[in-house]
């Protein structure tokens, strides 16, 4: 067999894909490959290419090819997974559909109809689907890092990687920026807290007297299970928060709790059903919301820092990792990163608009006054930028773009690593293509 493994794989059965198809038609199906006791399907393969081209990519003669191929390899991970105990919780699973779900709900506009309209389907059907496609593609991607969790590459294995590529090959970056923030986000009051522990005491009065609790779920509920009517998934012990399980765990088939906090604000929570270790149940999720004066704090806390700093008593990067409540940047000092490579410098293309528009507007060096900004949860939040430097348009280089060389570098040995596990794991694996797909040149 013949396999290139390409660690950014192609992700397949999109709900996009899916949408194409309920106006265009749906693919005739029939397994065209068995991995050990996983299939894939000519409508997976199908579906992967629309999606595929559909993003503008070309349409290589072997792309078809590639596509299985790596769908081969997918399942090949898959199988592997089983084989290795690699497991993927529910909890984990169901956080990451809740996500997905929300960004798919704005893309269609927003509400349910609009969202079963647009894919022929019903919510639980789509969330169904949805699940197990989520819960394989988070086991590749457990799969690879196992693999290669322990793959590094030296400073002189970079300057050996970067020699080897052509000169006319180099990638030509367009500016790029080195920006840090410190957010603060606004905290409740006691006020606000009581506030909503009170709306949840009510919504419950009214579900004891009658009222349907998916009606409230779907109505009220601040996560991605209101649009199911506050369901979620079977979890094992560990699987949520301590608070969440401890109460679920107390609770009796049908009983529904009094409000309960935790990280994530406050919970009714009704038992489903309870199965050993294992418990379901639906709740309603609604957070405190800060007021005016919650904001007021949180710029008085940044005005401290920002003067800190400024009068050279406390370092930038030292604040962002104490105080800031951001966790993808504040572990950085602050600073913004390339997703792929890890750089701190990045494509002015990538900011987001309010980024680029202050720091516009900034000295090289400077610190901005705290500004209030929408995070991606839809919440606001109060930070303040630093620019710490701007590099022109270049041709890439070790000096400048060190990081990226060396992220490309480490993608380059993770795949020879994983092709020859590759060469080693095929031989313990049933694989058969079916013959429409011998031209592809799968299997030897």
């Amino acid at each position: 067999m013949r396999l290139k493994f390409i660690v950014a794989s192609l992700l397949c059965l999109t709900l996009h894909t899916q949408a194409q198809e309920s106006t265009q038609g749906v693919v005739i199906d029939k397994i065209i490959a068995k991995v050990d006791d996983f299939i894939v399907l000519k409508s997976e393969l199908e579906r992967t290419y629309l999606d595929y081209v559909s993003q503008g990519s070309p349409r290589t003669p072997d792309v078809k090819c590639q596509i299985l191929e790596n769908l081969i390899v997918n399942k090949m991970l898959v199988a592997r997974a089983g084989i290795d105990s690699v497991e993927v919780s529910d909890f984990e699973v169901q956080s990451n559909l809740d996500r997905r779900m929300s960004l798919i709900m704005q893309n269609v506009g927003g509400t349910r109809e609009q969202l079963e309209e647009a894919y022929g389907k019903t919510l639980e059907q789509i969330q169904a689907e949805l699940f197990d496609i989520i819960r394989e593609q988070m086991l590749i991607q457990r799969m690879q890092q196992e693999l290669t969790a322990y793959i590094e590459v030296s400073p002189r294995e970079v300057a050996k990687f970067f020699r080897e590529v052509p000169r006319d090959s180099l990638p030509y970056y367009s500016t790029e920026v080195q920006v840090a923030q410190i957010v603060i986000n606004p905290e409740p009051n006691s006020g606000q807290e009581e506030k909503t522990k009170t709306q949840l005491e009510d919504i419950r009065n009214q579900i004891l007297a009658g009222a349907p609790f998916e009606s409230f779920a779907r109505r009220y509920s601040e996560d991605g299970s209101a649009n199911s009517g506050g369901v979620l998934p079977y979890y094992r012990r560990g699987e949520v928060a301590p608070e969440f399980e401890a109460t679920a765990m107390t609770l009796e088939v049908g009983e529904i709790s009094e409000p309960i906090r935790t990280e994530f604000g406050y919970h009714l929570i009704r038992l489903e059903d309870r199965r050993g270790n294992t418990f379901k149940t639906s709740h309603i999720l609604i957070s405190p919301k800060p007021d005016e004066s919650d904001f007021e704090r949180s710029i008085e806390i940044l005005d401290s820092l920002r003067t800190a700093i400024v009068t050279d008593s406390l370092e930038f990067q030292a604040a962002a990792k104490e105080f800031s409540d951001d966790q993808l940047t504040s572990s950085n000092g602050g600073f913004f990163a390339d997703e792929q490579t890890g750089s701190l410098s990045v494509s002015v293309d990538v900011l987001s608009p309010d980024v680029f528009f202050t720091i516009d507007t900034m000295a090289i060096g400077s610190i901005s006054p705290p500004i209030r900004f929408q995070q991606p949860d839809g919440s606001f939040a109060y930070r303040i930028l630093y620019y710490q430097e701007k590099i022109p348009p270049h041709l890439a280089n070790l000096d400048q773009d060190y990081q990226k060389i060396a992220a490309a570098a480490l993608t380059r040995k993770q795949n020879g690593i994983l092709n020859e596990w590759f060469e080693e794991a095929r031989h313990g694996i049933f694989i058969e293509i079916d013959p429409e797909y011998d031209f592809c040149g799968l299997v030897e």
